[in-house]
């Protein structure tokens, strides 16, 4: 990823006091931007134009952000900027979670900016974080753009990365852990009996929203034993 532009203090000085946006600062140095407030002029399918001291920033956004946008009214919205030899973009957030898993999807190999604001348009950061932690590929590859090894290398990456807070409960992580580990228990178990690997998986997932622990899991398989 090519890195964020990086102004001079004084310069920075004179545009923040301009347009009253927040910037970080990194090694007396300063990393353009972390958000903007402005007045709303224009709204599209996938953008909205933002005027901040006189100067008008069209923003790709989320399908979150741009129905909370009311032309006219103020608003403060988040920015990530992508710089590229040829192109300098700003995507848009409505809230500081929204642009934290932003930067958490593109972190990843194969997905870009438009990807993530694809996949967060789709998506809230809720069932975003639900489906990484309960590693449910079939969730993620519903988002255009994205296909079974991008949806796999993303839980794989960002599992570990989701903070309690994005999801239902404290406790949801454990929760989601605990059944990971019983459909692990309950595969292992049936393909010692001489279940093909395969075979066992399919049966296992199709039984485990009927049950809450391993061997419940592995009565049922038993019980259907006849479609092996």
């Amino acid at each position: 990823m090519t890195p964020p532009t990086l102004w001079p203090l004084q310069s920075v000085t004179r545009i923040r006091r301009a347009w009253g946006g927040s910037l970080k600062y990194s090694g007396g140095r300063c990393i353009m931007y972390e958000y903007i407030k402005g007045i709303i002029e224009d709204i599209g399918t996938d953008y909205i134009v933002l005027e901040a001291g006189g100067i008008g920033y069209f923003i790709t956004a989320t399908g979150g952000t741009i129905n909370m946008c009311r032309v006219g009214e103020s608003v403060k919205i988040y920015i990530y900027q992508s710089v590229k030899e040829d192109n300098i973009s700003l995507y848009g957030f409505a809230s500081a979670e929204e642009k934290r898993m932003f930067l958490r999807l593109v972190s990843v190999s194969g997905i870009g900016p438009r990807i993530a604001v694809q996949t967060l348009t789709a998506v809230s950061v809720q069932e975003l974080a639900i489906a990484l932690v309960t590693g449910d590929t079939a969730a993620l590859t519903r988002v255009p753009g994205i296909g079974k090894k991008t949806a796999q290398r993303m839980i794989l990456e960002l599992r570990e990365q989701v903070d309690n807070d994005e999801l239902p409960s404290g406790d949801f992580k454990a929760a989601a852990a605990a059944d990971e580990r019983c459909i692990s228990e309950a595969v292992g178990a049936l393909t010692a009996l001489g279940i093909p690997q395969a075979e066992a998986v399919r049966a296992v997932k199709e039984a485990a929203s009927k049950a809450d622990t391993a061997e419940e899991i592995i009565r049922i398989v038993l019980k259907g034993i006849d479609k092996f």
